[in-house]
């Protein structure tokens, strides 16, 4: 019979809940805005109003996992900072078991995202990163078939290597991180910056339309749809991802990088030009071929399905 866990996705701008069975199905879903006062108390009303929702839908659950945005102390399941929410120093662990009753564990949320790529992927890689690219840039190192976490927990913070000093500021306080050139914030900076220079441009237009600020999903829309500047957007952004591929590509001898997140959803619009780039940049590429850049089997839903796996784990 199968085993059930929830698994909650914390990102920047929603929280994905799911409940999922021990092969990765997912048997019930649901997603909530993240709350623009993202401090802890506020999330933590939020997560356990989501679990009593989950668990009508299952009663049987065995367990809860989370992966947030941030750093995770590991194994404690303490989240000490984000730099794109405002909790802090947060227990949300202990509060999840004192609320339900049920075992919880907390990782970061790409560590629990490459943890599904490793698990139950269509490829299963034991040399890989996985690089979540949606509100923020993260990343989960898989080497040896397992999650690398480093001694408490706080590794693979891919996302904040400079990669250009002279760029925009990231949220976490530094200049021109990769995750403040080639995230879904980025695009919404640039975006805006693009509808501000052309107001009858279509990213402007296409915003007034909808009646919203210009954002990620705005300019997606119009680069999908071929406009120019939007494409040009997209290429920029891919290119400094694949910058970061080829970084990390240096450092580590793997079988596969994988692209999650929502923003991968968007395919060879991202892909092609970040493959081009890591290809580019890339170390000695005559004598350590670069691994092959691949869309994650789960897209966006890896993080709560792998938050469920690592419950059940």
């Amino acid at each position: 019979m199968a085993r059930h866990a929830i698994g909650l996705d914390i990102g920047g701008t929603k929280v994905a809940g799911a409940v999922v069975a021990d092969d990765g199905t997912v048997v019930a879903e649901l997603t909530e805005p993240t709350p623009e006062t993202s401090d802890s108390a506020t999330m933590s009303a939020l997560l356990l109003r989501m679990t009593e929702t989950l668990r009508t839908k299952k009663p049987e659950v065995e367990a809860i996992g989370v992966g947030a945005a941030g750093t995770v102390e590991w194994p404690s399941g303490r989240i000490l900072w984000a730099p794109n929410n405002s909790y802090r120093d947060w227990d949300i662990r202990s509060e999840l078991e004192s609320a339900t009753g049920l075992p919880a564990v907390v990782d970061n949320d790409a560590n629990v995202a490459g943890l599904a790529e490793a698990l139950l992927g269509d490829t299963l890689y034991r040399e890989m990163v996985l690089i979540t690219v949606g509100t923020g840039v993260g990343s989960g190192i898989v080497l040896g078939g397992q999650i690398y976490r480093g001694p408490r927990g706080f590794a693979a913070e891919l996302g904040h290597i400079v990669v250009d000093p002279a760029g925009p500021r990231c949220g976490c306080g530094k200049r021109g991180c990769l995750e403040a050139v080639a995230s879904g914030s980025a695009l919404t900076r640039t975006g805006r910056e693009a509808a501000a220079a052309d107001p009858d441009g279509v990213i402007a237009s296409l915003a007034r339309e909808r009646g919203v600020p210009v954002n990620g999903q705005i300019v997606t829309e119009a680069a999908q749809a071929g406009d120019p500047t939007a494409v040009a957007l997209f290429q920029t952004l891919a290119r400094w991802l694949g910058i970061g591929i080829a970084t990390v590509t240096t450092i580590f001898e793997l079988d596969a990088v994988v692209i999650g997140g929502g923003v991968v959803e968007t395919g060879d619009l991202l892909l092609t030009p970040a493959r081009e780039a890591a290809a580019e940049f890339a170390y000695a590429p005559q004598v350590r071929p670069l691994p092959p850049v691949l869309p994650s089997t789960f897209g966006s839903d890896a993080g709560k399905i792998g938050a469920a796996l690592l419950a059940l784990s």
